[in-house]
């Protein structure tokens, strides 16, 4: 299988190169227009086919690729490689608005080709095991120092993140959106977003003036909470806390479900089924709402 990797940035370098390369019959072809970064990646992998443009390799007769390229080349990467025929894994998000996310979707289906959008925290041992627990009333925390954003930049970028894992562990349909947020100087910090159906609310908050770096997920129900820390440490309550921590020698991209979704993509590449990003862009559109309300209430 011939996969190619676009973009070479600390993503592609920390999370998903380790777990292509482990991986037995792939040729990894590598795509950057920065020719040192190209050459260092390459070298530290020991990965000899290298394209400075994009167009030499799409002539690679490609089954895959995975883009980890900047945001805002997202629709256009994706595009070309959905043309091409290529299976395509994106990095969250498609794009920086839901319309564009929706035509790239909608391209993907016309033509048959898979497009699979980065939402590893879905494949995150700690949180799929949330899954299985009583869900009453899901709360999540993903914090940051000092990173106050454009609202479009914050939700998109990284609050999508918290839009996704709620509508993934969100019980039922859901029925009310509620958001909040504080905006200063133009730029967003913080915003809460509350979903709810029948018999259950689901809270996501992102404070990125919060003075610490974390991530804290509680699910409740049932007199029991499960309590996922920064995506390693479980915790169960029902009476005494009972703690699992995550194993010494666990890699953070399996801990973090970058191994679990990249393994998912290639297996479906393989058996020929096409992947399909409604799901996907159904959390873009939640997302592009947050953005209109923030932007609305900060005037």
């Amino acid at each position: 299988m011939r996969v190619g990797v676009i973009g070479l940035g600390d993503i592609a370098r920390k999370a998903y190169l380790p777990v292509l390369t482990a991986q037995p019959g792939i040729e990894l072809h590598l795509h950057t227009r920065t020719r040192s970064t190209l050459d260092a990646v390459g070298d530290a992998h020991r990965i000899t086919h290298r394209h400075a443009g994009l167009d030499e390799l799409l002539a690679q007769d490609l089954d895959a690729a995975f883009v980890h390229a900047p945001t805002e080349t997202h629709p256009e990467i994706a595009e070309r490689l959905i043309e091409a025929g290529v299976a395509a894994y994106v990095d969250k998000p498609l794009a920086y608005h839901v319309e564009e996310a929706e035509r790239i979707a909608g391209l993907a289906r016309r033509r048959g080709v898979s497009l699979m959008t980065g939402f590893n925290r879905r494949h995150a041992p700690g949180y799929a095991q949330c899954l299985d627990h009583p869900r009453d009333l899901i709360v999540l925390q993903k914090n940051r120092v000092g990173q106050a954003e454009r609202a479009r930049t914050f939700v998109y970028d990284d609050f999508i993140h918290v839009v996704d894992t709620l509508r993934f562990l969100a019980p039922g349909t859901v029925d009310r959106v509620e958001v909040t947020g504080r905006s200063r100087d133009g730029l967003l910090q913080h915003v809460v977003l509350q979903l709810s159906g029948e018999g259950f609310t689901a809270i996501g908050i992102m404070n990125r003036v919060s003075g610490s770096t974390e991530e804290v997920l509680e699910v409740m129900g049932a007199d029991t909470k499960r309590q996922v820390l920064n995506l390693a440490d479980v915790v169960d309550h029902k009476g005494q806390p009972t703690l699992r921590r995550r194993g010494d020698w666990v890699p953070v991209a399996r801990q973090r479900g970058i191994e679990q979704i990249t393994l998912a993509f290639l297996d479906a590449v393989r058996s020929g089924e096409v992947v399909d990003a409604e799901d996907a862009v159904a959390t873009h559109a939640l997302c592009e709402r947050i953005v209109n309300e923030v932007e609305r209430q900060a005037g």
